[in-house]
C-alpha cells in the first residue's frame, strides 16, 4: 500500500457522529467533487452506504476519518495502522457516543478500501497547545497522573479551517491574531486562539463540557450529579442519556434543540422557546467572554457551525450582549448562499470596535487537507 499521495488524486473523507454519517469526495485542488449525508447514526447499513456513493465517483487515493477524541497518546493526524487502531480503541471510553460509531466506520471503510491509506483526523490536536493553566482541573493528583483527567478540546477541524479563514478575511497573519471562535451547531463550544494557537476552550474531557448545546446540557454543578444520584437513584446511564440526549434546548424547550424552531416559535408567543434561547445566548455570552479572559486583546470574535453560519438572530443576540468586549449588534445578514460560496463575510457594523466575522463550516475541507498534508510525498 502507498502511503504518498499525488498532487492530482482525489480524497474520500468520512465524518462520522453519534446519529450521522457525512461522505464527501475533495479534488485536489479542495474543490468537493461529490457528497452525501446521513441522518442515522453508523450502522449495519454503513458498507452498502459507502458503497454506493463510491459507485458514482472517481476512485479516491485516500481517506480521512473525522475521529472526535484521540486520547491521551495520539496528539497528531495520524495514519491508520494497528498502533493507531489500537489506541482509539483504548481512547474509546472518554467519547462513548461518538468515537465507537466512528471506529465502526473506520474498520467498514478498510475492509471495502484497504489498498489506500487511511488518515485519522482529531479534533483534539488543534488544542495540543493548551497550556497548563487552561487544559488542568483541580482535582486530585491521581485522577490528573493515573487517570489522564484533563481537558483536552473539541471542534479542532472547524477551528483549524476558521481560523485560516477568519484571519485572511480580516488581512491579519494568523501569527499575529487574537481572537475568540465560536462553533454553534449541535454540539457548541468557544475557542480562545493566541497568535494561532489555541490557549483555552469551554470543552473539557468531553464533548459535554461547556455551553448550552442542541441536546447536550453543557456544564452541570458535579454537585448536583452527585444529589441526583445519592437522592433520587439515578444510575451513571441515567444521567448519560439525560445529560447528552434530553438536555440542552431540547430539554428546556420541551420541543425542539433545533434553534431555527424556537426562533420562529417564539415569534409565536412560546414562553418557553423564549426561555430556552434565553439561556442559549447567556450561556455563548458567558462562554465568549471566559474566552477573551485568556487574550491580550480581541482583534475579532468569529462564528461558525451550523447555528453560527445560519441563524442570524442568535448572533445578533449574543454580539448585543458583549458591549464590555467592544462588541456590539447591528449586524449584516449575508445571504446564506453567498456565505457558502465565498466562505467568510465580515458583519460587524462600520463603527464597531471589534470586527465579527462568520466564517462557512468546513470541517470536511479540513479533513481533505490533513490528510493530503499527512501523505504529502
Amino acid at each position: 500500500m502507498h502511503t504518498t499521495l499525488s498532487p492530482d488524486e482525489p480524497v474520500l473523507v468520512l465524518a462520522a457522529g453519534s446519529s450521522s454519517l457525512r461522505l464527501a469526495l475533495f479534488a485536489a485542488d479542495g474543490t468537493r467533487i461529490a457528497g452525501r449525508a446521513t441522518e442515522t447514526a453508523p450502522g449495519p447499513d454503513t458498507a452498502e452506504e459507502l458503497r454506493g456513493f463510491l459507485a458514482g465517483v472517481p476512485a479516491p487515493a485516500a481517506v480521512g476519518h473525522r475521529l472526535v477524541h484521540g486520547g491521551p497518546h495520539l496528539t497528531e493526524h495520524a495514519l491508520v495502522d494497528a498502533r493507531v487502531r489500537a489506541l482509539l480503541k483504548e481512547a474509546s471510553g472518554l467519547a462513548r457516543l461518538h468515537l465507537p460509531p466512528a471506529l465502526a466506520v473506520v474498520d467498514t471503510a478498510m475492509e471495502l478500501l484497504p489498498d489506500i491509506p487511511h488518515v485519522a483526523c482529531f479534533d483534539t490536536v488543534f488544542h495540543r497547545s493548551l497550556p497548563a493553566a487552561a487544559y488542568e482541573y483541580a482535582v486530585p493528583e491521581r485522577w490528573r497522573v493515573e487517570y489522564g483527567l484533563r481537558r483536552y478540546g473539541f471542534h479542532g477541524l472547524s477551528y483549524a479551517w476558521t481560523l485560516e479563514r477568519a484571519a485572511e478575511a480580516l488581512d491579519r497573519p494568523v501569527g499575529d491574531f487574537q481572537a475568540v471562535l465560536v462553533h454553534l451547531g449541535g454540539g457548541c463550544s468557544a475557542c480562545a486562539v493566541r497568535d494561532g494557537r489555541s490557549v483555552d476552550t469551554t470543552m473539557g474531557f468531553t464533548p459535554l463540557e461547556g455551553l448550552v448545546m442542541s441536546r447536550r446540557s453543557g456544564s452541570v454543578d458535579p454537585g448536583a450529579l452527585l444529589w441526583l444520584q445519592r437522592h433520587h437513584g439515578l444510575s451513571a446511564e441515567e444521567l448519560e442519556d439525560a445529560l447528552h440526549r434530553r438536555s440542552g434546548l431540547l430539554g428546556l424547550s420541551g420541543t425542539s434543540g433545533d434553534t431555527r424552531d424556537l426562533v420562529r416559535a417564539r415569534a409565536e408567543g412560546e414562553a418557553r422557546a423564549a426561555g430556552a434561547l434565553a439561556v442559549f445566548v447567556h450561556s455563548c455570552r458567558r462562554g465568549i467572554a471566559s474566552m477573551a479572559a485568556s487574550l491580550d486583546r480581541l482583534d475579532a470574535l468569529v462564528f461558525t457551525g451550523e447555528i453560527g453560519e445560519d441563524q442570524p438572530e442568535v448572533r445578533e443576540e449574543i454580539c448585543s450582549g458583549l458591549q464590555v468586549l467592544g462588541v456590539g449588534g447591528h449586524l449584516s445578514v449575508p445571504p446564506l448562499k453567498d456565505l457558502r460560496d465565498e466562505g467568510t463575510r465580515r458583519i460587524h457594523h462600520p463603527g464597531a470596535d471589534v470586527p465579527v466575522v462568520v466564517v462557512a463550516t468546513g470541517e470536511t475541507q479540513q479533513m481533505a487537507a490533513e490528510t493530503r498534508r499527512l501523505l504529502r510525498g
